[in-house]
């Protein structure tokens, strides 16, 4: 292939392997979802200052001695995270931040509370679902593209898909594993879900370059195979690029202008989709006339 394809995938190797250091050396910042906890999100006539609002926090004796993280949620509010609390404490700490911050007019938007049992089990569901469809996608290349296990082997497709898509998850996870470091960025849900979704789209991208591959093997091109994925690179690329940037105006609204709740999902999904058009082309498709030549030599 083309040296470009060489130099894009070495520069994507580089980037995964820095993504797996960071997940190795600081792990994610699992939040209530999936720890245990509680979450109380509260808005304001005119926001304190937030150092003295977590400062006051502190002198609460229901939060005492428990771990509290406070982040500012949009222009006039605050999302408090600490240990599980009960209803009584809830409502006690409320009305100490009513009373104390009267002139502000605190309002609870919410109040989520995860026991520690139940967010194991939701951390063991999200593996599980995340494997279930990496399983899903081999057995539908397989079944998809069984005409051409004579030409191209299922295997080097298989391969050459899910080493692009754990490319495209591996890099997002490093990046939050550096937010939560840094910026004390926790993973929710809601995270799992821009997981999946990035899955379930990204594999489209590489789907339809096989399938355009197959097309052309099936008419039967003469070209080698690196100049045959390449030709069906450039016949897809119009179609990637707009269904790419479709999506990514989209994320990039809700991360913008969603709201806390949901910006850093967007901000997974703005990682995931971009990365997925890109593995598509410079990881999955030389990989995959790579993996194909070793197979004959």
């Amino acid at each position: 292939m083309k040296p470009m394809y060489t130099i894009m995938f070495v520069a994507s190797l580089i980037v995964f392997v820095a993504s797996i250091i960071a997940l190795a050396m600081y792990g994610l910042n699992f939040g209530v979802d999936f720890k245990g906890g509680s979450v109380i999100e509260l808005s304001f006539a005119q926001r304190p200052d937030a150092e003295i609002f977590r400062t006051h926090l502190t002198t609460i004796t229901d939060l005492k001695d428990k771990e509290i993280t406070v982040h500012p949620s949009g222009d006039t509010g605050f999302i408090v995270r600490t240990d599980d609390l009960s209803e009584e404490s809830h409502q006690r700490i409320l009305s100490s931040v009513r009373v104390t911050f009267a002139a502000e007019k605190p309002e609870e938007q919410r109040f989520d509370s995860v026991g520690p049992a139940i967010g194991k089990e939701l951390q063991r569901k999200s593996i599980t679902a995340i494997l279930i469809v990496l399983v899903a996608i081999i057995g539908y290349i397989a079944l998809v593209f069984r005409k051409l296990s004579r030409t191209l082997p299922l295997w080097a497709m298989n391969a050459a898909t899910v080493v692009g898509l754990l490319h495209d998850i591996v890099i997002p996870l490093g990046v939050f594993a550096l937010l939560g470091r840094f910026q004390n960025v926790q993973i929710s849900a809601v995270f799992v879900a821009a997981i999946l979704t990035i899955l379930g789209y990204t594999v489209s991208d590489k789907v339809v370059i096989f399938d355009r591959v197959r097309e052309n093997i099936l008419r039967g091109s003469k070209d080698d195979l690196g100049a045959l994925v390449h030709k069906s690179v450039m016949q897809t690329l119009v179609r990637s690029i707009n269904n790419t940037l479709t999506v990514l105006l989209s994320s990039a609204a809700i991360y913008f202008f969603g709201g806390e709740t949901i910006k850093y999902f967007a901000l997974a999904m703005i990682l995931g989709i971009a990365l997925g058009a890109y593995s598509s082309i410079f990881v999955a498709a030389p990989l995959l006339v790579w993996l194909s030549k070793n197979r004959k030599a």
